[in-house]
């Protein structure tokens, strides 16, 4: 399982990149591999201000749906237009072509209890 080092993740799966601050955030590959074939990618929280932990969208997969959950707060400036059509991205590239939204961040980027890449797989046991 595929898990850069150069990112930071959250122990409900998603994996964020922070630079000169904004985040870009989708799920982690741990997490596609858990919902199995995502069929519908739900993100309309295009251009609102979401708390840490609240719900910016959802995934639907062929026997589930999941809630996405803010890493860090801020404003959802932009969410990938491409997973409309073609949510398998989120499985194919989840660190790549499948990543969901970014933000402008408006919250403590330290206060988020972010992981990095080793705890994240102690967290996920791998």
């Amino acid at each position: 399982m595929n898990h850069p080092d150069n990112l930071l993740y959250t122990k409900d799966h998603e994996w964020v990149h922070i630079e000169n601050g904004h985040a870009k955030i989708g799920i982690t590959d741990y997490a596609q591999t858990e919902l199995g074939d995502i069929v519908y990618v739900d993100i309309e929280s295009l251009d609102e201000e979401i708390e840490r932990h609240g719900i910016f969208g959802s995934v639907e997969a062929v026997k589930t749906v999941s809630d996405l959950f803010m890493p860090i707060s801020g404003v959802v400036t932009e969410k990938n237009e491409l997973l409309e059509d073609q949510p398998e991205l989120v499985n194919l590239d989840p660190y790549g072509k499948g990543w969901m939204i970014k933000i402008k961040i408006t919250g403590n980027a330290a206060d988020a209890d972010l992981l990095n890449v080793s705890e994240y797989i102690k967290e996920i046991g791998q």
